[in-house]
């Protein structure tokens, strides 16, 4: 593997590892509010996390496609 090829490879996990760390922080962030409030987040909250759930799915699936981060999140929903 030339050296272009092996940093393109670096970018593509690095950016699919962001996506990972994206989509776990939007979870956590729900799941303390959740804990916080003592009652689910509020609605506009949910429906803006799963927009941005989405978007970041689509980056992890477009350089790393065919991992499990896809399935893992749908269960988080």
């Amino acid at each position: 593997m030339n050296q272009d090829e092996e940093l393109k490879e670096m970018l593509r996990d690095l950016i699919w590892l962001n996506s990972l760390i994206a989509t776990e922080l939007i979870q956590i962030t729900e799941n303390t509010s959740q804990i916080l409030r003592k009652a689910a987040p509020p609605e506009a909250c949910i429906t803006e996390h799963a927009a941005l759930r989405a978007t970041a799915l689509e980056i992890a699936d477009r350089y790393r496609p065919g991992t499990m981060l896809r399935q893992h999140v749908q269960k988080h929903q």
